[in-house]
């Protein structure tokens, strides 16, 4: 396997990563309004740093796949810009059934989120296992070859 099939570390971190999510998500419960604030900040800085190292990885990728991806960052990037304005706009709304309408839209956009990122997850499982086939199938060749 080449060092570019090998996913298991990027596996890995990409689970230590959830689990960091899923820790962070419990804290965020029982915070305050100024550190919630204070951790969308971040949040958002945070994916403005991936975007930028993904502008930079996509200049080695084929242009199907830059595409794609570039596309992929960009809706995350809406997504959380869409995060950012509603804080804002909710810090200006007095109205209960507005608030709890607004709430309402946020959890669904959580759970969306969550759906993409299942996909995500489904996506990559199927891109490694071709990759790894591939790698298997042009090894065989390559052997059969040199055998022959």
């Amino acid at each position: 396997m080449t060092e570019h099939t090998n996913f298991y570390n990027r596996l890995e971190a990409l689970q230590q990563h959830v689990a960091s999510t899923a820790t962070a998500v419990h804290a965020a419960a029982a915070e305050s309004d100024a550190q919630l604030k204070q951790r969308i900040d971040q949040a958002q800085a945070d994916l403005d740093k991936s975007v930028e190292d993904t502008r930079r990885q996509l200049s080695q990728a084929s242009d199907s796949v830059r595409a794609t991806w570039a596309e992929l960052k960009a809706e995350a990037a809406a997504r959380m810009r869409d995060v950012k304005a509603n804080l804002d706009k909710r810090t200006l709304q007095l109205d209960a059934k507005g608030a709890a309408k607004e709430a309402d839209w946020a959890e669904a956009d959580a759970a969306d989120a969550l759906d993409f990122a299942d996909w995500a997850v489904e996506n990559t499982e199927l891109a490694m296992l071709d990759a790894i086939h591939a790698r298997t199938y042009a090894d065989q060749l390559v052997k059969a070859s040199v055998d022959a």
